[in-house]
């Protein structure tokens, strides 16, 4: 993975000018994953951090947006590497608080990493390779701190916190009542993120979480349902473009009133059977699949084994 940011940072450093999302809200895409710098009453925050190799970027972006004035939070609204690439050096940098849900923090601190992703789902390029994502932990243990009880967020006015398990147990939505804007994270996104060529083209359509990383789909399915419920305006989530109005709505209701057709897998490491994690990190984590196929390659490997072994020792036998 090192190897790759090596050679995608040359395209990172050469991102172009920021969407504006919102009036208040400007939208960084660092290649396949979105970042958000928003304005707040005395200043800005940033939610989320970006792909490895993409601090550069996100300095000079708020540079531009803002000058010299630091964040005053950086919120998360969970801990995959896609979403905490720059986060380390950003924190250090800055040195300001860092908010993220409780069961978030083992992987924000050095004490966890994540459960392994599921490459056998979702069936792109992008879930194939997932095994070679980073799980982390990373830590930025002496900048974290625990998005309070009630669903306030500090230094966001207006703003509250939505606890939305299931892509990981400690994800977390942001959504503003007064004019029903909704920062989803990867509670549900806006393209087929398993596919390679879909997330190139970037053509907005509602989805369930990214497969491959989706820990439990029983609480992911109930998180959608939540998010529904608010009737967001727009919608800004960690991969894809924003969805606004009827579209948004149609989209939000097809997915949650069909969520296991379109979202859930139909066989998974994680399906039926999800990770259990608490405070300190994961807590039980489901074996591999063991598929069909594999299974008899397996068998057919011992069988072989067992033969040649026979063989062997009926040679032996036969020279004495």
């Amino acid at each position: 993975m090192e190897k790759l940011m090596r050679a995608v940072r040359p395209a990172l450093d050469r991102l172009g000018p920021l969407q504006r999302a919102t009036p208040d809200i400007a939208l960084l895409r660092t290649l396949i994953v979105n970042l958000y710098f928003v304005e707040v009453p005395g200043g800005w925050i940033l939610v989320d951090a970006g792909l490895p190799g993409s601090t550069g970027a996100i300095k000079r972006q708020a540079e531009r947006l803002f000058g010299a004035a630091r964040p005053l939070a950086i919120v998360l609204t969970h801990g995959h590497f896609d979403h905490v690439g720059g986060l380390p050096a950003l924190a250090d940098c800055w040195s300001v608080p860092v908010l993220a849900h409780r069961l978030e923090h083992p992987y924000l601190d050095g004490r966890s990493a994540y459960p392994p992703p599921d490459p056998s789902v979702g069936g792109g390029l992008m879930a194939r390779a997932a095994p070679l994502y980073p799980r982390g932990p990373i830590d930025v243990g002496p900048h974290l701190r625990a998005l309070p009880g009630g669903g306030t967020v500090p230094v966001m006015p207006g703003w509250r916190w939505i606890h939305t398990p299931g892509h990981t147990s400690g994800h977390v939505s942001l959504f503003r009542e007064s004019d029903r804007t909704l920062i989803a994270g990867d509670a549900f996104i806006t393209v087929n993120q398993e596919s390679a060529l879909d997330v190139m083209r970037q053509r907005p359509e509602v989805s369930g979480p990214p497969a491959y990383y989706t820990q439990n789909w029983s609480a992911a399915r109930r998180s959608v349902e939540a998010l529904l419920e608010l009737e967001p305006s727009v919608a800004l989530t960690g991969h894809g473009l924003p969805m606004r109005g009827e579209e948004l709505q149609r989209g939000l209701e097809a997915l949650a009133a069909n969520f296991e057709r379109h979202a859930v897998p139909r066989r998974g490491r994680y399906v039926g059977d999800p990770v259990l994690a608490d405070e300190s990190g994961p807590r039980w984590i489901p074996p591999p699949e063991r598929r069909f196929g594999a299974v008899l390659l397996a068998g057919a490997a011992l069988l072989g084994v067992a033969l040649a072994i026979r063989r062997m020792r009926e040679r032996r036998g036969g020279g004495t």
